[in-house]
C-alpha cells in the first residue's frame, strides 16, 4: 500500500469520516443492464458522500480509506479531493482493486449489484489509522458498512471509535444496515455496540425495527433510552424524530414535488445535520437542515451529485425563489 499524498494536510478538518468508496456504473435504460447498451460512470460511498456534502455546505471535512491504485481508484480520489475534501490520509493500494457497483432501474424496479470481494476497502486494518488525525477532529462520522466489509475493517472501526473517545472527539454513527452484506442477526451485536459508543446515533426507523425486532416507535423508545447520546431517527411518517434525555420530539420533512433518485438521501441528511452542529445550530435546527439536504438530494440523480451548496440550501431555507433573467 502507498499513501496517495504526503500526510501533511493543508487544513485540519472539523469532521472526518472513513470507509468504502466504489466505482459506480449506472444504466439509464429502463430495460435495465441486461438489455441496455450504455453506462454512466461515477462513484459512491456513504462516508465519502457525507464528506462531500459537508464540504459543499462550507464545512472542513476529511475522508480516508483504501482505494486500488487503478483508474477507478485514482478517479475517485481526485474527484473527492476536487470537492474540497481533505484526502491526505487516503491511500491507493497496489495489492487490491477498487470495488465496483452497478445500478439499474429495470421496469420500474431499482437494483444494485456489488463487486467488492477482495477489494482494497475491505482490507483496511487498524494500522491504517492516524491517531493524531482523529484527535484533531471535532467529530468522527462512521457507518455500519465499514464494520460489515471484513474482520479487519470491523477491527478498524472499533479502534477508530476508541481513539476518538480517548481524545474527546465526538462520534456520529449511522448504522447503514446493508442486507446484501449481512443479516440483521449477524449485524445486531456489532451495530448496537457502536451505537452504545456514539454521541449522535443516526438510525433509520426501518433499521431499528430490524435490529430490535419491534415494529412500533413506542416499543423502540425504551430500548433506545438505554443508549447514551442523542438519537436521531430518520424515516418517520413525514418527520424525523429526536430522542434526547428520554424526551421524544420531531422535525417535519421538507415536501418535494418529485422524487428523482432516493439513493443518498440518508447521507445527505447526515451531512446537513453535522453541518448544522458545526455552525452552532441547536439539535432541532441541525435536524431541520439535515431534512432539507435530504429533500434536495432526492430531486437529482446520483449518489452525491445532487448535494447542494450552502448558498443553495440557505436560499431554500429562507424561502427565496430562484429567478432567472
Amino acid at each position: 500500500m502507498k499513501h496517495a499524498m504526503t500526510v501533511e494536510a493543508a487544513v485540519t478538518p472539523d469532521v472526518i469520516t472513513f470507509g468504502e468508496s466504489m466505482g459506480l456504473l449506472i444504466s439509464d435504460d429502463r430495460r435495465g443492464l441486461e438489455y441496455g447498451s450504455e453506462l454512466n460512470l461515477s462513484f459512491g460511498g456513504a462516508e465519502s458522500n457525507v464528506a462531500i456534502g459537508l464540504a459543499r455546505l462550507g464545512c472542513r471535512s476529511g475522508w480516508f480509506g483504501r482505494l486500488g491504485n487503478d483508474p477507478l481508484g485514482r478517479r475517485i480520489y481526485k474527484a473527492i479531493r476536487g470537492e474540497g475534501v481533505d484526502v491526505s490520509r487516503a491511500a491507493l493500494a497496489e495489492d487490491s482493486p477498487t470495488g465496483l457497483m452497478l445500478r439499474e432501474k429495470a421496469f420500474g424496479n431499482n437494483s444494485v449489484y456489488y463487486y467488492r470481494r477482495h477489494s482494497a476497502a475491505g482490507m483496511m486494518s487498524p494500522e491504517d489509522l492516524d491517531e493524531a488525525y482523529i484527535a484533531s477532529a471535532k467529530i468522527l462520522h462512521v457507518t455500519g458498512i465499514t464494520a460489515a466489509l471484513s474482520d479487519t475493517s470491523r477491527e478498524t472501526i472499533f479502534r477508530a471509535v476508541e481513539l476518538a473517545k480517548k481524545h474527546g472527539t465526538k462520534i456520529s454513527f449511522d448504522p447503514n444496515l446493508r442486507l446484501k452484506l449481512w443479516s440483521p442477526d449477524e449485524a445486531r451485536d456489532t451495530l448496537l455496540a457502536l451505537a452504545g459508543q456514539a454521541d449522535y446515533f443516526l438510525p433509520g426507523l426501518d433499521e431499528l425495527r430490524l435490529l430490535y425486532s419491534k415494529e412500533h416507535l413506542e416499543e423502540l423508545v425504551p430500548e433506545l433510552n438505554k443508549l447514551p447520546g442523542v438519537k436521531i431517527i430518520k424515516g418517520g411518517d413525514r418527520e424525523t424524530y429526536i430522542l434526547q434525555n428520554g424526551e421524544l420530539s420531531s422535525v417535519p420533512y421538507f415536501p418535494v414535488e418529485q422524487v428523482v433518485d432516493s439513493v443518498g438521501a440518508g447521507d445527505g441528511f447526515c451531512a446537513g445535520f453535522l453541518a448544522g452542529l458545526q455552525q452552532g445550530d441547536d439539535l432541532k435546527d441541525a435536524v431541520r437542515l439535515g431534512n432539507l439536504i435530504g429533500s434536495m438530494v432526492i430531486q437529482a440523480p446520483g449518489d452525491w451529485e445532487g448535494l447542494p451548496t450552502r448558498e443553495a440550501a440557505q436560499s431554500i431555507m429562507s424561502g427565496r425563489l430562484h429567478v432567472e433573467r
